[in-house]
């Protein structure tokens, strides 16, 4: 069963599993495009639920209103408040965002093509054909001069991450073209590794920004699993 309900004057969606497990998972961005991860943990048990962005690029009220969905969860299904992160592109940004700043209520996080550094992407300054940067220019209020000397990237906040060793589920193609690996998810990876933490790395061969997730989802679902 799916249902739609306001939490902040926002959009909530929450898709209710038959048989709860007590866990659940939060979708950060794009709920229902490449579906088939969630859908897997549905038929699992698990409560999978979006709350509505004011932009996808970020605005801080945007990590405080997932903490307020935990709290909701928590409380109305008797979940557990840690979540997992289900972050695609953009949605991956967000999730770095939110297990920065809440890290006490993420189990892991699914990371797939995660925006990490926004010269890269929206900014263009790299590989990234990323043609967005009109957008993030009116949502954000902020130029290319901005950004470069902006020290609230998403990569800026990994260390956090790996303070509280937060497990990584990481997937990027190795030929994305709009978020590149080499530019943004491979900073996750190296220091999640030079720190020990725990992360696991899939690159897809030849793989562009989309289909996100995989051929077969097993190793997704395997990691999501074992650190929830």
């Amino acid at each position: 069963m799916n249902e739609t309900i306001e939490l902040l004057g926002r959009e909530v969606i929450i898709c209710h599993p038959e048989k709860p497990n007590g866990k659940w998972a939060l979708k950060t961005e794009y709920f229902w495009a490449f579906p088939e991860v969630q859908n897997i943990l549905l038929e699992m048990g698990y409560y999978v639920a979006y709350i509505a962005s004011k932009t996808r690029w970020h605005h801080p009220s945007d990590t405080d209103a997932r903490a307020e969905l935990a709290q909701y969860m928590s409380e109305r299904f008797r979940v557990r408040k840690k979540c997992v992160i289900i972050g695609m592109s953009c949605g991956g940004m967000q999730g770095i965002y939110f297990a920065s700043k809440y890290p006490e209520l993420v189990s892991c996080l699914y990371l797939d093509a995660p925006v990490v550094n926004l010269l890269s992407c929206p900014g263009a300054l790299g590989k990234s054909q990323a043609d967005f940067f009109d957008e993030f220019r009116q949502d954000m209020g902020m130029d290319i001069v901005d950004l470069l000397g902006y020290r609230n990237h998403p990569l800026d906040h990994l260390q956090n991450l790996v303070d509280h060793n937060i497990p990584v589920m990481l997937v990027s193609g190795d030929s994305d073209t709009i978020v590149p690996y080499d530019e943004n998810g491979k900073y996750i990876d190296e220091i999640y590794k030079k720190n020990g933490c725990t992360i696991n790395t899939v690159i897809k061969k030849g793989g562009d920004h989309h289909p996100h997730s995989l051929v077969d989802n097993t190793p997704i679902i395997d990691f999501i699993v074992e650190h929830s």
